[in-house]
């Protein structure tokens, strides 16, 4: 049995892009959200990232649910599981089975941007697993999370690192969001990048086929696209730093020479000297006490953690307590 509600329209997107581009074009230094990133294209080019040999994340994430799933599914006793940004729901799978197999699961709640995406993988999961009841939430994880099915027993799942993309505010109004819409007792399973050497940090975002710098450059193609505007892509490079201050990667677009932009959905001329760099992503990386004081601080306590043996990517087990 599946569903399928929508809380964002093309009309919204098209709003949100608008303001974002706006605001972030005037913006000392500039910057673009990374969720435009992930038109078709774009998801096509991260299902490429993930599977690139200096992309550590993803298969170490998965290696960590694969060993762990059983365990996650005992302690939880989900009855309905949550994924925010669910994207494929590839990783979603080693969950799903562990709770079925646990025998307390009874549906699932895929969220994400992406109506064509979520309906993909809402089809796919249906086939797999007829049993069970999947509604699908179309929504934006930062204003829609008021929108997810109410019930006690649930498990919201925020895997891939992805809550490394917020910055510290941002991370906090989620994070109390989050917390606003579970009851206590309930649970939210996080996954975290973790500190490391940045010689293997920033190969991770720049990698040596130039996967990750067409990703990056996909911003630029989707604003062309829907705001009408002349972005040539070759007038930009893409650039990876880790900013040890904050102790995240920046991804950046450098623009090659002095040139201005227009974006006629905006009539807005903008300049960029030869040179200037525009932030696209930041991807912060973790350590396990901070990550448990941030929980902590918006009513989560952090209950059970899990690594590979290198210590390069966390899962974090935290429960809703009582406010």
């Amino acid at each position: 049995m599946t569903s399928l509600e929508k809380h964002l329209d093309e009309r919204d997107l098209a709003r949100s892009l608008r303001a974002d581009v706006r605001e972030g074009l005037a913006a000392t230094p500039k910057r673009l959200p990374p969720k435009w990133f992930y038109d078709a294209r774009g998801s096509r080019l991260f299902e490429d990232i993930t599977r690139l040999p200096e992309y550590y994340p993803t298969r170490t994430e998965r290696a960590i649910l694969t060993e762990n799933a059983q365990e996650i599914a005992r302690i939880t006793d989900a009855k309905t599981l949550v994924e925010l940004g669910s994207g494929s729901s590839e990783k979603t799978r080693l969950l799903l089975d562990a709770m079925l197999e646990r025998g307390t699961l009874g549906s699932f709640v895929p969220l994400d941007v992406s109506e064509s995406a979520l309906l993909e993988a809402v089809e796919s999961l249906n086939s797999a697993y007829p049993g069970l009841a999947i509604t699908g939430v179309v929504g934006d994880m930062t204003r829609h999370l008021r929108h997810l099915p109410d019930g006690d027993g649930r498990v919201v799942a925020f895997l891939g690192g992805t809550i490394g993309n917020l910055v510290p505010s941002e991370r906090s109004a989620f994070l109390g969001d989050l917390r606003a819409v579970l009851h206590p007792g309930e649970w939210l399973l996080l996954g975290a990048d973790l500190v490391k050497d940045p010689g293997m940090l920033v190969p991770a975002y720049d990698d040596a086929a130039g996967v990750t710098a067409e990703f990056n450059k996909n911003v630029l193609h989707v604003i062309n696209r829907e705001l009408a505007a002349d972005f040539d892509p070759l007038a930009f490079e893409h650039v990876a730093v880790w900013d040890p201050a904050h102790e995240w990667i920046e991804m950046r677009l450098r623009s090659v020479r002095d040139q201005v932009v227009r974006i006629k959905e905006l009539d807005l001329d903008v300049s960029f000297a030869a040179g200037e760099e525009m932030r696209t992503e930041i991807s912060a990386k973790f350590r396990k006490a901070r990550l448990a004081a941030e929980l902590a601080a918006s009513g989560f306590a952090l209950r059970h953690w899990w690594s590979d043996p290198q210590d390069w990517f966390g899962l974090a087990l935290a429960q809703a307590e009582t406010i």
